[in-house]
This record gives C-alpha cells, structure tokens and sequence, in this order.
C-alpha cells in the first residue's frame, strides 16, 4: 500500500508532528501522476445563485488497498473548498468509490455532520448532497464576482462591528466627519432588542453628522447571504430556536429605518481585504487577521469581491492523523483556526515551558508578548513556530486563490512577535516554494488611518 512520506520538511520548533496539508497534498499527487490506471476527478461546489467552483485533480486507481488514501485527499479538498467557496451541492466526477465514502463522511451521522448542517440548512437553506457522475459531465465553473468599494462619493455611513466594540463613521465625498467607538457586550445577549438598538443608534449618530444618507455598508464576523447572518458569533446569545426569525432578518429591518438607501453588510474579513487592496493598491490579496480565530478576506486579480465565505478557520492545514489539535465547535482536526490565531498561542506556551493554567487566551497572549518584548526565547519560539504554520498556510492557500498578496492583521500579528512571523514565513516560502511569489504585508499607518468603518462606508 503507498504511503504518504513529507520531503524537505521545515518541522515546527515547537509542534513536530504537524503536517502541513500542500506538503501532503504534493506528494500524494506525485504518486497518483506515476499511477498510470490514475482516475481524472473533478471537484465541485454549488451555490443557490448559480455559482459553481470547480478544482480538477487526479486520485488513485480506486483500488482496496488506494482506499484510504484516496478519501483522505479527497475529503481534505472538499473541506477546503466547502469553506474557501461555500456551496450546498458538492459534485465528486470520475471517482465513484470514492464519492461513496466521502457521503457518508458528510452526512447527519457522518464524522462531518457539522459541515452537512451548516451548509445546507444553516447558510444555503438547502439539504447538503454528495452528486456524481463521469469526470466529462462535471459542469463547467461559474464565478460570480462584484465590484464593491472605493466609493468615496456623496454621504455614506459605515459601520464595524467587533465584540467588544461597534464602530462607526460619517464619510461626505471622501472625507471623514464624524467617527466613534462605543463599547458594548453583544457576545452573550439573549434578547436581539439589545443588538438592534446598538446598531441602530450608531447610524442614526452618525446619520446626524450628514446632510443626507446616500448609502450605508458594515461589517462583522460571520457568514452573510443578501445582508442576513447565517453563522455570527455576535448573536452566539440568541437562543437557536429564534435565529431565523429573529437574527436573521435583524439588518434587513434596521435597512427600513432609512428607507431608499443602499445598505449591504459584509463578513470584515472581506471588508478587511478590501481595505488592504485599497490601501496598498494591490489586488490578488488575502487578508488574514490572527485574532481571536483566523478570519479572511479575497480581492480578485481585478480587485473584485467574490460570493466566497472564505472562512478558512474551519479549513484544514493540518493533516496529520493522531493527536491532532480539534476544534470544539465543528469537531474536526488540523483547521486554521487551532495554528493561525489567540488558540495557537495558547496552545504553544506549555510546550515553550509557560505556565498559564487556566488564564483566558487574551491575557496568556498578552503574557507572551511581554515576554517577547523582554528578548525572552520561549516567547520568540512561539512566533516561529506560527510563522512556519503561517507559510505553508500560504502556499496551501495558493492551490485554491490566486493569491499575490497577503495582508497580514490581528493581535497576535503585532509586535516584535508578529515581526518573527512574517520573515519567518516569508523565509520558508522563497525557500521551499520559490515558484510562489506572495508578498506579505502588515498594516501601514494609510490602512490604519481609513479604518475598518470608513472603508465599509465605501461598499
């Protein structure tokens, strides 16, 4: 039976078992390119508008004893691509065994039941299927791309909305008028009476700054489909029962309180890239923010805004099979959010020798970057193990993007430490992937003066 074995591997000072999935992932193709009863497969995603990703590929032979391998590269890619893309119909063309398998795997009772539910029901409002068929009736990709943004024109208000703060802006013909950071606890409310007016009063604050409203656009965390929250951490205190009726329709109603005004809402880590192509007048970019999780944003070569979720904390980069890091909410291994945010430092600090018991993850970065800032080398271990996580992230991510440009952001990016990160990652890319030339970037004080509210006054 094959075996997958990593050549020229750079190990994590601080995490020697991981297995970075585009190492994986190439040496697996390897094997199937010298397969010569290799099966030609394509991918595909299916989105309630039409759109449709496609990656095309090659496995095996479906034989016994390719099996294992084969549903493991398989399923990897279909988690990828259901949380790069999204989509509710996933086509498995030309490997039928296979297709076989991964259905169960994605099923209400399969090791990805989280994944069927929430990309059926929960964000498509359709029930999540596996369909198959030969590698020649697999349909054609369909991009579906809007140009949003740099719209600096006329009286707009914008808005941001983080959790443990909503910001929000007053913008007439490009010029910031007014601009203000409330505090508000939005996490663990239970009545969306409490999030409605919050929202609310900052756009009518705002709106008081102007002589007119001509258009309102916002951001916050979450999976959004025409302005309606589909998953949103800032309403995690809104019973389940009461998320369609209530949660969903919330920027829907607060849009009737000024009527005739365009008003979208977007998830910030696209505002977030957004800003970034705008700010550094680059496109082919990823925004990536180390925060609390991993949260992204992808502008287009010809810097357009795509129907992608993009919600790569739930994708894999991990591939290793035992004693994975798992993350609690959607049950499965080696997903970005465990290496490439807070949890990841959290997760290291033991192994760099700290003690931090049952410390919340804000206050153990907080700790390590003390220490970082004292030329402590425990501290600086952390920031390079993260950086080699952070650059075959990258060239994972360059398999399914077009990807020139990487914006990185978050609390665990700044500093000295976020330093570490960015030339340790940019070293292991020209080294093992010289073929790639993706520029990393941090926030410059241009970004840092349009902020997150401004630019989303521009949507």
């Amino acid at each position: 039976m094959a075996v997958i074995q990593l050549k020229n591997y750079v190990a994590p000072e601080l995490d020697k078992g991981f297995v970075p999935a585009v190492l994986w992932n190439r040496e697996y193709r390897k094997l199937a390119d010298a397969d010569k009863n290799r099966q030609r497969v394509a991918l595909t995603l299916e989105r309630v508008n039409g759109a449709i990703s496609r990656f095309d590929t090659a496995i095996l032979a479906e034989t016994a004893e390719n099996t294992a391998l084969n549903v493991r590269y398989i399923e990897r890619i279909v988690k990828m691509m259901l949380w790069s893309f999204g989509g509710y119909r996933v086509g498995i063309y030309g490997a039928p065994a296979t297709a076989a398998e991964i259905a169960k795997i994605y099923s209400p009772d399969g090791a990805r039941a989280f994944d069927y539910q929430v990309m059926g029901e929960r964000i498509y409002d359709r029930t999540f299927e596996i369909v198959t068929g030969s590698f020649d009736a697999a349909p054609a990709g369909k991009a579906i791309t809007v140009k949003l943004g740099g719209h600096f024109d006329g009286c707009r208000i914008g808005f941001d909305l983080g959790g443990s703060d909503r910001k929000c802006a007053a913008v007439q013909d490009g010029k910031t008028v007014h601009s203000e950071e409330v505090v508000w606890d939005p996490y663990f409310q239970s009545d969306i009476q409490y999030h409605y007016d919050g929202i609310l009063d900052s756009l009518r604050r705002a709106a008081a700054k102007l002589p007119r409203v001509d258009a309102i656009g916002g951001s916050a965390a979450g999976v959004y489909v025409d302005n309606q929250p589909r998953i949103a951490s800032l309403f995690r205190g809104i019973p389940e029962k009461d998320f369609a009726t209530k949660v969903r329709p919330i920027f829907l109603e607060i849009a009737k309180e000024f009527p005739g005004v365009p008003f979208v809402v977007l998830n910030d880590g696209e505002v977030t890239a957004l800003a970034g192509a705008i700010s550094l007048k680059r496109n082919s970019l990823i925004g990536l923010a180390m925060g609390t999780s991993e949260a992204v944003g992808y502008v287009t070569p010809d810097g357009s805004l795509t129907d992608y979720l993009n919600e790569l904390a739930f994708a894999p980069i991990d591939y290793r099979e035992n004693d994975a890091p798992c993350d609690e909410w959607s049950g499965d291994a080696g997903v970005g959010a465990l290496f490439l945010s807070q949890q990841a430092v959290g997760r290291l600090a033991p192994a760099a020798g700290f003690d931090f018991g049952k410390m919340p993850l804000p206050e153990q970065l907080k700790m390590v970057q003390k220490a970082m800032a004292e030329n402590d080398p425990r501290a600086a271990a952390i920031y390079r193990t993260i950086g080699v996580y952070l650059g075959y992230a990258i060239a994972h991510y360059a398999d399914f993007y077009a990807l020139e440009n990487l914006l990185l952001l978050g609390r665990v990016s700044s500093g000295n430490g976020g330093t570490i990160i960015v030339e340790t990652a940019q070293k292991l890319l020209g080294e093992q992937f010289p073929e790639l030339k993706v520029a990393i970037h941090v926030p410059d004080e241009t970004f840092k003066r349009h902020g997150q509210a401004v630019i989303a006054a521009t949507l």
